[in-house]
């Protein structure tokens, strides 16, 4: 990113090869659509070359990169507050993963369909700290600098999202 800040604007499209998919996997599961995501991964491209001179390089990429992506998740939210959006489970098969055996996959998709229905009943905060967290795999540091809280904090919201999601599927698949 920091040669693409000096001016070497063609490294966007290794930035975008690396990361296209997390972004995607973040916003799609915050948000349950997967045009939606694509468009908003979209966005926070334009967004990073738009605003590379805020980039210092002194934190982690990453970080950087999911604090513009919440922004752009963000700026959707307010602009599309009474939109509905519904998940499609094998619209998004191709970015989550690959295929498999057709009871084993049918069993997965069906087990998948249940957990995205219960990660979008969960409060918005709640959801952004486990698709983060387990999800895009980061570590809860990372994840206190892009929400901009404390490492503590972040155990304690994972921990009460986790607990929430558990009796949200648990009550779904019953």
């Amino acid at each position: 990113m920091l040669r693409v800040k000096a001016g070497d604007v063609d490294r966007m499209g290794l930035l975008f090869e690396r990361y296209h998919r997390p972004l995607f996997g973040f916003l799609y599961h915050m948000l349950g659509s997967s045009t939606t995501s694509e468009d908003l991964v979209q966005n926070v491209f334009y967004r990073m070359l738009k605003y590379r001179h805020t980039f210092t390089g002194e934190g982690e990429f990453r970080t950087w990169m999911y604090h513009l992506a919440r922004n752009v998740l963000a700026d959707h939210v307010k602009k599309n507050r009474h939109a509905k959006h519904h998940a499609d489970v094998a619209d998004v098969a191709e970015h989550l993963g690959g295929g498999s055996p057709a009871d084993a996959g049918l069993e997965r998709a069906q087990e998948v369909a249940v957990l995205h229905q219960a990660l979008a009943q969960l409060s918005p905060d709640h959801r952004e700290v486990l698709v983060l967290s387990r999800f895009q795999e980061m570590k809860y540091g990372e994840i206190a600098q892009v929400l901009g809280t404390t490492e503590g904090a972040v155990k304690v919201r994972v921990h009460r999202a986790m607990h929430e999601l558990k009796s949200t599927y648990l009550r779904i698949e019953n």
